[in-house]
C-alpha cells in the first residue's frame, strides 16, 4: 500500500461516516477487510509510524488544551484521532500544533479526539480476514519520551501563552 492509498482509505471512511470516531473505525475496519491480509498489514504499518511521528510534547500540549487534560491514553487515542482527520489536518499538526485552531472546523471534547477504535481497525480487520493475530507491522518503538520539551500541562496561564490560538478558539476565557 501506498502512502496515497493509505491517505485515501482514511479520508474515505472518514466521509462516508460523518467523521464519528467509533463509525469511522467500524467502516475502516470493514474496509480493510475486504483487502488481501499482506495489504492490510501495510496499512497499520503506516497507521503506527503516523502514531509515532506524533509522539511529541507540543501535540501533547495541544491535545491537553482541546481536551482540558491528557493522561497517557488520552494521548495515544488523540493521535489516532489526529491520524483519522486526513492528512492536511494531521500533517499540519505536526507543523504547527497551533494550527489545529484553524484546521478545525469544531472540536467536541466528549466525542472527538477518541481514536483509540481507529488505532484497532487493522487488527481487527486482519483477525476477520485470518482468524489469527496480526503480525507485528515492523514499526520501531517510540522512544520512552515525547520529543521535544514538555509544556507546562498544570499551569493553565503558561498553557494559554503557549498556545495562544487554541486556547482563545477552544477554551474558556480565564477569569481575571
Amino acid at each position: 500500500m501506498h502512502e496515497a492509498e493509505f491517505w485515501e482509505l482514511v479520508d474515505t471512511t472518514r466521509e462516508v461516516s460523518g467523521g464519528d470516531p467509533e463509525d469511522h473505525a467500524d467502516l475502516l475496519a470493514e474496509r480493510l477487510s475486504a483487502l488481501d491480509p499482506e495489504t492490510v498489514v501495510d496499512f497499520a504499518h503506516h497507521f503506527e509510524t503516523r502514531v509515532n511521528r506524533a509522539w511529541r510534547w507540543d501535540l501533547w500540549g495541544a491535545a491537553w488544551v482541546l481536551l482540558d487534560g491528557a493522561s497517557d491514553d488520552a494521548f495515544d487515542s488523540f493521535r489516532c484521532w489526529l491520524i483519522g482527520r486526513g492528512r492536511a489536518v494531521f500533517e499540519g499538526a505536526l507543523h504547527d500544533p497551533e494550527s489545529l485552531a484553524e484546521l478545525l472546523d469544531d472540536f467536541d471534547p466528549e466525542s472527538d479526539g477518541e481514536g483509540a477504535d481507529l488505532g484497532c481497525a487493522p487488527y481487527e480487520a486482519y483477525e476477520r480476514l485470518t482468524g489469527a493475530q496480526m503480525p507485528d507491522p515492523g514499526v520501531p518503538e517510540p522512544p520512552p519520551e515525547p520529543e521535544g520539551s514538555p509544556p507546562p500541562f498544570e499551569d493553565d496561564r503558561a498553557l494559554a501563552a503557549r498556545y495562544p490560538r487554541l486556547w482563545e478558539r477552544f477554551r474558556e476565557p480565564e477569569e481575571p
